[in-house]
């Protein structure tokens, strides 16, 4: 092993048992969670123990500065912490350890950055808890109303606001217009890197993506007094939409994803009077998510007509097509000599990319796996992105 290898391993292992569950081996971070806010003050300690100052964006986003937090051309790394429910190890985590370990890399060489590199820690990316991806980057950006952001509630009833302790400030133009470029390093989400027998590679774009709330509405009732016949059961239509989701999904190329459902009274010997399933929908352009979405839509409604239920979708967020900086991705990928790959997830990343030039650097995953304790990555390949990150930073903020 080498040794940034072992050094990437030992501040790994410091955040490694951090709301993990002994159970399924997966994590449970969501945002502003016990579990998170201890990996927050992680963040803060590690910066403190580094001589870089802290701030917060009144948004629930962090900053840990090398260089003068009031400067401007700030070159931005970093990533999340929170994760889906029983995600995996290195998704968002990875970004940040990097980042850090980046940062050290440098000093020991003796580089002394030009322009200041801010480390960010943002919040609520999975949108696990309260529902909206990357809120905190859309909230800082201007691409969420603070209103909204703000009545964001989770499954027990807690609003953002209250969980953040205040009322989200919302965009601080001063703040992103100091922003020269972002960089974020995340797990490959994918094995492309596994084929291309390569440690790391450079994104090109982010497909076009969202999340629909379709709500099925029905009659509760007795399961056993209630005959076939007169049953008006939403189950029934949702289970004929998710699949027809994956039947549309598969005849356009593009990805559809119900894995998530909650259904009242949801007892074992009722008839369930409301189901509700959320749609992750992604494809490569948006003319074809557009289409996959009206698809589901049309074919769930009439299947509601007949099931005598009701149905309301509700888009609950969209992203469009994301085509990170060419010149700055070109760019590093020259640099580090290393592939260019497209992708289907989502990242705030592709939230600041509609606001600044924008890449974004991946390491490679062996299983293929993400969002699963399955998701991996070996120290050597993470210590290579280390490496290449801290190339990148050199390259934007100290030359």
């Amino acid at each position: 092993m080498t040794d940034l290898a072992a050094r990437f391993r030992a501040l790994w292992d410091e955040i490694a048992p951090v709301g993990r569950d002994a159970g399924s081996g997966g994590y449970l971070r969501y945002a502003l969670t016990d579990a998170e806010l201890r990996l927050r003050q992680w963040f803060r300690e590690q910066a403190d123990g580094r001589g870089m100052p802290v701030t917060a964006d009144g948004n629930g986003n962090l900053f840990a500065w090398w260089g003068d937090p009031e400067a401007g051309d700030v070159v931005l790394t970093g990533s999340h912490f929170d994760s889906v429910p029983h995600g995996g190890a290195y998704d968002g985590p990875l970004g940040i350890v990097s980042a850090f370990l980046a940062v050290d890399e440098l000093r020991a060489a003796g580089v002394a950055p030009v322009r200041s590199v801010a480390v960010a820690a943002f919040v609520e990316e999975e949108g696990a808890r309260f529902g909206v991806p990357c809120l905190g980057s859309r909230l800082l950006t201007g691409e969420i109303a603070v209103d909204r952001a703000a009545g964001l509630r989770d499954a027990a009833g807690v609003s953002f606001a209250e969980a953040l302790g205040d009322r989200p400030a919302g965009a601080e133009p001063g703040l992103t217009g100091r922003f020269t470029a972002f960089v974020e390093l995340h797990v490959e989400q994918g094995r492309a890197l596994v084929d291309a027998d390569a440690p790391v590679a450079v994104a090109s774009a982010i497909w076009p993506h969202g999340r629909w709330r379709f709500d099925f509405h029905g009659e509760g009732n007795h399961a056993g007094t209630t005959r076939m016949a007169d049953r008006r059961d939403p189950m029934l239509t949702y289970a004929f939409t998710v699949l027809a989701a994956n039947k549309e999904a598969r005849l356009r190329g593009a990805h559809a994803t119900v894995g998530r459902i909650a259904v009242e009274p949801n007892a074992t010997n009722a008839i369930p009077s409301k189901v509700t399933g959320w749609l992750d929908a992604r494809a490569a352009e948006p003319e074809t998510l557009h289409g996959l979405v009206e698809a589901v839509h049309a074919k769930a409604a009439e299947r509601a007509r007949r099931d005598g239920t009701g149905l309301t979708l509700t888009e609950e967020s969209a992203t469009p097509l994301v085509a990170f900086d060419g010149g700055l991705g070109g760019r590093l990928a020259a640099l580090l000599d290393a592939p260019v790959l497209p992708t289907g997830a989502g990242h705030d990343a592709g939230v600041l990319a509609g606001h600044l030039p924008t890449a974004m650097l991946f390491v490679r995953n062996p299983t293929g796996v993400s969002h699963s304790p399955a998701e991996s990555a070996t120290d050597a390949d993470c210590a290579a992105g280390v490496s290449a990150l801290a190339r990148v930073l050199e390259e934007l903020a100290c030359r």
